[in-house]
């Protein structure tokens, strides 16, 4: 069965999902990205994930036997969720944008089936709605809170990554970082993890305790000292 789904808003500047039962995109009609885990295989294998510097933020204390919990409340595609899945999180990540939401859904739905991804995506849960109301009424206290908050355009798109154009045509940029931020500390996390380009600034210009840098991205970590 073929899908074609549209955007009914201005800002998404016609950004489509459209595939088949087994293969899912994003597409404008010139550059198209496909939704899916399985080229995240290698990134998820023992060897290589504990190189991965999302799950070098993301350690944390814990008691024997407990599962880690985290909040993607940024989701996007789920790529980050899938890392911290993979370390072993159980993962609620929120996604406001109903395009990106039923991709992020298909791509779930299509690693379900996958033998090598199917048990690290049962520990992922998909809520389509706006996290910063999310983060205040979860029910639980999460070990991790994770915010990857979309930039504002480039103006030299050339610049940017397929997905990423892709991404910031259908997703706004954030319009409240502090609303955002106080929302993460609402949920009373061990800690927030902010994802920032590497001279990106800090988030709401919160200073976190220590940062994480790659050659292109900065991972900026809160520490909750109540949940030390």
């Amino acid at each position: 069965m073929k899908y074609n789904k549209r955007m009914n808003n201005d800002f998404s500047d016609k950004v489509t999902l459209a595939g088949s039962d087994d293969k899912t995109k994003l597409t404008d009609g010139s550059l198209s990205f496909l939704c899916d885990f399985v080229r995240m295989k290698p990134r998820v294998r023992t060897g290589r994930l504990a190189h991965e510097m999302l799950v070098k933020a993301a350690r944390i204390k814990q008691s024997i036997g407990a599962v880690p919990t985290a909040v993607d409340a940024t989701a996007g595609l789920g790529e980050d969720s899938l890392i911290l899945a993979a370390a072993g999180f159980n993962v609620t990540m929120f996604e406001r944008e109903p395009v990106i939401a039923e991709a992020l859904r298909k791509a779930l739905e299509e690693a379900s089936s996958d033998p090598e991804l199917s048990e690290i995506t049962a520990r992922m849960t998909l809520i389509e709605g706006d996290s910063i109301q999310g983060l205040r009424t979860l029910g639980f206290s999460p070990d991790i809170v994770f915010l990857d908050p979309m930039f504002p355009r480039r103006v030299k798109s050339g610049l940017v990554k397929k997905k990423l154009q892709l991404l910031q045509k259908i997703e706004k940029p954030c319009e409240d970082e502090e609303e955002l931020l106080a929302s993460a500390f609402a949920a009373n996390p061990q800690k927030i993890i902010i994802k920032r380009p590497v001279k990106g600034p800090f988030l709401a210009g919160m200073k976190p305790a220590y940062s994480l840098t790659g050659k292109t991205i900065r991972y900026d970590i809160i520490v909750n000292a109540e949940r030390r």
